[in-house]
């Protein structure tokens, strides 16, 4: 048997047109030619089972080999093979079926447009890498002879008889000059790693060596000797295939330590396992994050039907679910050419839905069955629900039963449940709740302390999410939110009550002229306020919504203005029934008055972190002068 003749295209530029844009990196191909080789063991393994393949199956595998004298790699399996016929339908034909439209349409296009689902162009990538490329099969059907086709990157192909005498296929590729570097050993074990970790059958590259016990020796000690066993590459079997039931939590977590060795344990995990309205296998495991939590993303792998596609999930998990890590593996998930992307249909926002109720479901399990776990979680599960409630308002739905707020006293309560232990103390004269919150407990204890004086409660808001989680649950739960240095402790929770003042109106204009001197700075505003006595002299405050834009411009967002290039307009407050105040009236010198009030001023900087550089030594010279006098 001999025939040859040109593969069935309309145009003779479609190979570069392939090579150029099929993939972005030529690794692809050994993805898809395993892929292809798998495709066919499981084939003859269900054709088997549908009792239309009578003879023994056999252990099924597939395997890769290097020859770098020859400059070949080698994929081999002993799937369903293919007649001659069959080569010319699905190899010369199928594959190539439409070809003028698709070159009108993705020539001039790059790689995220749809190729694969409409041309079956994977088996074609073997050209990106390669010069020449062998077929040799034997179909499984009874009275097959075997085939061997032989392409050299053009249109022009020819089919031949071959000596092959067992089922299967082999895939023979004659590297090209400018990509030899797939003959290095460890270069094709990095690729099979990467794609072919979790592939449904058998995969071998070359042997290894491996220590077995060999006896013992003249000390009655045990021996070992060294033997060489073939190379699987892949666990066939991975865990996300399989029932809940016939896990462990040490199943869990060994797998968690495969994916990613040099993580701690995780939290916990979602095992994912649904077969309507689409497919759809996979475990999620709640990391513990660091701070800086963006650099943890690209941690979900997705598969489909156990080959690894991507680590780019953007679509199919909801975004502030992107930091988890695990694997997801659905069949049903549309793919571009290249596999590398995704393209949007509903099974694609169906599955986001799904994902993103059945994480609420386990969150909302875990609060009701063990809170004191769920508790002691918190800090490190926390990111994930602000972060969901902020950008899912279906997630919100469920998570405002289970998010929790810490106070200074790292008491942890529901919203309902602060709502209800605020509301004695901390309601305004307009009847609104107003929650109060620390971002930094150390820099911010003057603050609280002066809050806690008034029997009020202070929140520890401190996460890089925070000041737009602020923002949300202002709009959801009918509350406002004050940092406790917002302004003055009795006005933070405005009540109405009037105090009185032991100065004069006199005095009072006297004590602000005499602060603004000792200031002199424009971009500051002054007051005289009546507090009491225990108060501090001077508190420093920067307007709520002025420093709620810069914290949120901060952690990625803000709005339109750049309040970050703004200077900073501080809000003086200076204590009218302060002993320092009256000390400052008392003082006969206008010097005298200035340092004094210079000195409240630095020491309120100085309790806020502000005090540094020249203003500090000043300061402290200034402390050293006051004391000695």
């Amino acid at each position: 048997m001999q025939e040859k003749g040109n593969i069935s295209i309309h145009t003779e530029n479609i190979f570069p047109i392939i090579k150029k844009f099929l993939y972005s990196d030529h690794e692809i191909f050994l993805r898809e030619l395993v892929s292809n080789a798998v495709d066919a063991s499981q084939k003859i393994k269900r054709l088997a089972a549908l009792g239309e393949y009578k003879e023994e199956v056999g252990k099924l595998r597939v395997e890769v080999e290097v020859n770098k004298k020859k400059k070949t790699i080698s994929i081999k399996d002993n799937g369903i093979g293919m007649t001659a016929e069959e080569i010319k339908k699905y190899i010369n034909q199928i594959a190539f079926s439409g070809a003028t439209e698709f070159v009108e349409k993705y020539k001039d296009k790059g790689e995220d447009q749809q190729i694969i689902g409409h041309f079956g162009l994977g088996f074609y990538s073997a050209f990106m890498v390669s010069k020449q490329v062998e077929i040799e099969t034997l179909s499984f059907k009874e009275g097959s002879v075997p085939a061997k086709w032989i392409c050299d990157g053009e249109t022009e192909f020819e089919i031949k008889s071959s000596k092959k005498k067992t089922r299967g296929t082999v895939v023979t590729l004659h590297i090209a000059e400018d990509s030899e570097e797939f003959l290095e050993d460890a270069r094709i074990q990095g690729v099979l790693d990467k794609y072919g970790k979790f592939l449904p059958v058998p995969i071998k590259f070359g042997t290894k060596e491996e220590s077995v016990p060999d006896g013992k020796d003249k000390d009655d000690k045990p021996k070992y000797k060294s033997v060489k066993k073939d190379n699987i590459i892949n666990d066939s079997e991975p865990i996300w295939t399989k029932s809940p039931n016939e896990l462990k939590d040490e199943d869990y977590l060994k797998f968690y330590k495969e994916l990613y060795p040099m993580s701690e344990d995780p939290l916990f995990w979602i095992h994912l396992n649904v077969d309507y309205p689409f497919n759809l296998t996979g475990i999620l495991y709640f990391p513990k994050l660091k701070k800086d939590f963006e650099i943890q993303r690209n941690k979900i792998q997705l598969y489909s039907r156990q080959v690894f596609i991507t680590d780019e999930v953007k679509n199919v998990v909801p975004e502030f679910l992107q930091l988890l890590h695990g694997v997801i593996d659905s069949p049903d998930i549309p793919l571009n050419v290249s596999r590398s992307y995704l393209q949007a249909d509903g099974n694609v926002k169906k599955i986001n839905g799904y994902i993103t109720k059945k994480v609420a479901d386990k969150l909302n399990e875990l609060f009701k069955e063990d809170r004191t776990s769920y508790e002691a979680k918190w800090n490190d599960i926390g990111i994930f629900v602000k972060y969901g409630m902020i950008s899912e308002e279906k997630f919100h739905d469920k998570a405002k039963d289970f998010v929790l707020l810490k106070n200074t006293a790292s008491k942890l309560f529901t919203f309902e449940e602060y709502k209800t232990f605020i509301d004695a103390n901390q309601v305004n004269k307009d009847k609104q709740k107003v929650v109060l919150y620390a971002s930094n407990e150390d820099q911010q204890h003057s603050y609280i302390d002066a809050a806690q004086k008034r029997g009020y409660d202070v929140l520890i808001l401190n996460e890089a999410l925070d000041s737009h989680f602020i923002n949300h649950c202002e709009q959801k739960f009918e509350v406002t939110f004050k940092r406790v240095d917002a302004d003055v402790v009795d006005k933070l929770i405005d009540k109405g009550e009037a105090k009185t003042s032991v100065l004069s109106e006199k005095e009072e204009t006297a004590v602000k002229e005499i602060f603004e001197k000792a200031i002199n700075d424009k971009n500051n505003s002054v007051t005289v306020e009546t507090m009491a006595t225990d108060d501090l002299p001077v508190t420093i405050t920067l307007p709520e919504f002025m420093r709620r834009m810069k914290d949120m411009q901060a952690a990625g967002g803000g709005g339109p203005m750049m309040f970050g290039d703004l200077p900073v307009n501080l809000a003086i407050a200076v204590n009218a029934n302060h002993s320092i105040v009256q000390k400052i009236i008392a003082a006969k010198k206008e010097d005298k008055k200035i340092d004094l009030a210079k000195q409240a001023y630095d020491l309120a900087l100085l309790s806020q972190g502000m005090l540094t550089g020249k203003a500090l030594t000043d300061f402290i010279k200034r402390s050293v002068d006051l004391v000695a006098s």
